[in-house]
């Protein structure tokens, strides 16, 4: 079998840009991968990382998953050492590589990568207030989700709602005074409103200085918190050190670090009790398997990150489905409230959760993934042929 044709897709709706490739065979075989990046910046870069590795594929076996991530990453030159815009580009190409080697052997790829460890997946909603800028809304709106059937949520505490509608982190590491009261009140209310049955997460999206974290953190404390995310940057070792000894909340991050090697240096600070790959730029599906598996040494949980296509819901199910260590998947389960939003899948998973929040192990070939290819096809940007 050898890769005839390579295909990108530069999707844009709903506030999200995915950006798509195919690898498509002599065989008949394609197969689907999405890079990491539909929200924020590098839409357009990885895009053209992925038309400057494309040209290194055409004619190899696609079957030879490692060997094809192994010369990307040594002679792209940038990869080495991390980074968004190459590690977005290497993992699209490594998901979309195992895509055909599953519909190659009839298999999912949790079988190839050794069977499936449960037969389904704890999920948690994010997404579910980013409208509300408020304190009252902003809690009342995990109604919804719950009604849905999630009994774990996700919120930021400290994001705002600019006037045009755009959802905004905080901007030079503090927040004024009238915010910061704001996200103390915001984790009251919403603790209150849920319950204690109801599990909350609060992603800190690396913003703020000490002096209002370790404020916010103390305020945090009493609420029966499953998790901080990213209460500082994550590349700032030393301080989660710190901030972990000073919470007792456990910490979770990741979605910022990159291959192996990021994740080894987060995992030795001892700060961090979950990591959470992003497996669409964290370098793909193995990596974020050793991933797992490193961070089982550590005596560490993993939930991957996860805020893109629905195609990156399919095959973060399929890593947890093989992980031994697996917290939980997030999803987004509203993003196609949007009426500009572009659903790629014929067969998008947010659509079977079930009422206990969960999803079931997929058992199709490959990621389990049926591209909806009449939606996806305006958006073509790049043919290798």
């Amino acid at each position: 079998m050898k890769i005839s044709n390579v295909r990108i897709y530069r999707v844009e709706g709903g506030g999200l840009r995915p950006v798509i490739i195919e690898i498509e065979t002599d065989e008949g075989i394609s197969g689907f991968g999405e890079a990491g990046v539909a929200y924020g910046y590098g839409a357009p870069a990885v895009a053209g990382m992925l038309e400057d590795m494309a040209l290194r594929l055409s004619g190899r076996n696609p079957l030879d998953v490692r060997r094809i991530w192994q010369d990307l990453y040594d002679q792209s030159f940038w990869a080495k050492g991390g980074g968004a815009i190459s590690f977005a580009a290497i993992s699209a190409i490594e998901l979309a590589l195992w895509d055909i080697k599953g519909k190659a052997a009839g298999l999912p790829v949790h079988d190839l990568l050794g069977g499936a460890m449960r037969g389904d997946v704890k999920l948690y909603a994010n997404g579910w207030n980013h409208e509300h800028d408020d304190v009252v809304n902003w809690a009342k709106g995990a109604a919804r989700p719950l009604a849905d059937g999630y009994r774990a949520l996700k919120a930021y505490p400290f994001a705002y709602e600019l006037p045009d509608g755009t959802f905004r982190h905080v901007s030079a590491r503090m927040l004024d005074d009238g915010r910061f009261r704001q996200a103390i009140e915001r984790v009251k209310a919403l603790r209150a409103e849920v319950g204690p049955d109801i599990e909350l997460m609060l992603d800190l999206s690396g913003g703020l200085c000490d002096d209002q974290l370790l404020r916010f953190l103390d305020v945090c404390r009493d609420l029966d918190i499953t998790w901080i995310e990213e209460p500082l940057d994550p590349f700032n070792l030393n301080g989660l050190s710190r901030v972990a000894a000073r919470s007792g909340i456990p910490i979770a991050l990741g979605e910022r670090v990159y291959g192996r090697g990021g994740f080894r240096n987060v995992l030795d600070t001892g700060a961090v009790s979950i990591v959470m790959p992003d497996i669409a730029n964290c370098g793909g599906m193995l990596e974020a398997v050793q991933i797992a598996g490193m961070a089982d040494t550590y005596n560490v949980r993993v939930s991957p990150h996860n805020c893109a296509s629905s195609l990156c819901t399919a095959a973060s199910l399929s890593l947890c489905v093989a992980i031994p260590n697996a917290m939980n998947l997030e999803v987004y389960p509203y993003f196609a409230d949007s009426n500009t939003y572009v659903q790629v899948l014929e067969n998008p998973p947010e659509q079977a959760v079930r009422r206990d929040g969960k999803l079931q192990a997929n058992s199709m070939p490959g990621l389990g993934i049926i591209v909806d290819r009449r939606r996806i096809e305006a958006f073509m940007s790049f043919a290798l042929v």
